[in-house]
């Protein structure tokens, strides 16, 4: 099919004020552009796409958060002569494609914008004669098995049949920065998606465990940000490291071996909120699932949260983990979260799931925690 433009659709943006929806347009705009080499149009709540590689564009435009759907089209000029003759093509690639035969039940939807001599249902009546004049196919315009879209406008009429379900969400750099706490595992870069869909720029804080993890924990979060990367053109994750090892030693060394874990979670995220108020974030993010794991039971969220004044948003808190892993195979982060990298050595044999916050300050006291953090902290680095 010659195509010769994109039709992307938006959701929830066009609920917003008109300021607001113009402002979430343009970042829409600079988004897809930076996605892949094209020229944009917005008109009247629609954004049309003429990408300098089609096939390129077609394929990435569903990493684009905010775009809802969008469709492959020909464009023509919006006289009765032009679109009979652009329609009547049309037809005959669908028919040299195997997509329409005299056996195909079809139906036209018009959709018309701006004035014109003609109603909508008008002009989808005279569209289903010319298609009728090249295929004698049956006309259904209630469960037809293909659907051939005619949008008219002022000066240009748009055709197409097909509608690909673009990611949705709102535009990437719309609704302030987060801390992420990523790790090498399945659910924190499924809960930094998530959040890139609700337009969050992400600054991606990695703690490293060793020596009770190996090199290759942070070989996998630069994987994994790799891979993320590819739905944040236009606002790519920043990565943090944080060596957490010592840290770890000294709780392990000075407080009750089973609250390792607690004490583990808890310090990373008041190094999270340390980072977050220096470059101007707005909450912390981490990948936690009810009961999921020893660190995430009711008792151990609420202990571990302790005194960090800022927002912990959780976007996975609700799902279990046959349907986050169904999310992290959607996105392509599964097949490197599964990459084998030992683990961490540091988590007791019976670890602690029941964190009494009396005893959790006892703890942080006995190992002199927030000077632990504040050394943590000072060599935090970025990773280009």
């Amino acid at each position: 099919m010659n195509y010769d433009v994109i039709i992307a659709r938006y959701g929830e943006i066009g609920l917003k004020s008109p300021k607001i929806r113009s402002r979430f347009e343009r970042k829409l705009v600079k988004n897809i552009k930076a996605t892949f080499e094209c020229d944009v149009e917005r008109n009247q709540g629609r954004i049309y796409i003429h990408p300098k590689d089609f096939d390129e564009g077609t394929e990435k435009l569903n990493r684009v958060f905010g775009v809802v759907s969008y469709s492959p089209a020909i464009s023509t000029h919006s006289t009765y002569e032009e679109i009979d003759k652009t329609l009547g093509g049309y037809v005959e690639e669908l028919m040299a494609d195997n997509i329409l035969d005299e056996n195909t039940k079809f139906a036209i939807k018009c959709r018309r914008v701006g004035k014109h001599d003609f109603t909508s249902q008008e002009m989808a009546a005279h569209c289903g004669g010319v298609v009728r004049k090249i295929v004698l196919a049956p006309v259904d315009l209630t469960d037809p098995d293909l659907t051939i879209y005619v949008e008219v406008r002022e000066d240009d009429t748009y055709i197409y049949h097909e509608k690909i379900k673009g990611p949705g969400g709102l535009p990437l750099g719309t609704q302030g920065k987060v801390v992420v706490l990523l790790s090498s595992g399945i659910d924190s870069p499924v809960a930094t998606y998530l959040m890139m869909k609700r337009g969050c720029e992400v600054v991606a804080l990695n703690c490293n465990n060793d020596p009770f993890t190996t090199p290759k924990a942070l070989e996998n979060f630069n994987l994994l940000v790799d891979q993320l990367n590819k739905y944040a053109k236009g606002v790519p994750i920043q990565k943090r490291v944080v060596d957490y090892g010592e840290y770890l030693q000294v709780a392990k060394d000075k407080a009750p071996e089973k609250m390792t874990c607690v004490l583990c979670k808890s310090g990373m995220y008041r190094i999270a909120e340390k980072l977050a108020r220096k470059i101007g974030a707005d909450a912390i993010v981490d990948g936690s699932s009810v009961g999921q794991v020893a660190s995430q039971t009711l008792s151990n969220i609420l202990a571990t949260r302790y005194g960090v004044d800022m927002p912990i948003l959780s976007p996975l808190i609700g799902l279990d983990k046959e349907e986050i892993t169904a999310i992290a195979k959607e996105i392509g982060t599964f097949p490197i979260s599964e990459i084998d990298d030992g683990g961490c050595s540091a988590v007791p044999r019976y670890p602690e799931t029941r964190a009494d916050l009396e005893r959790v300050k006892e703890a942080c006291n006995a190992m002199n925690r927030d000077v632990e953090i504040e050394k943590a902290f000072e060599n935090i680095r970025k990773l280009e």
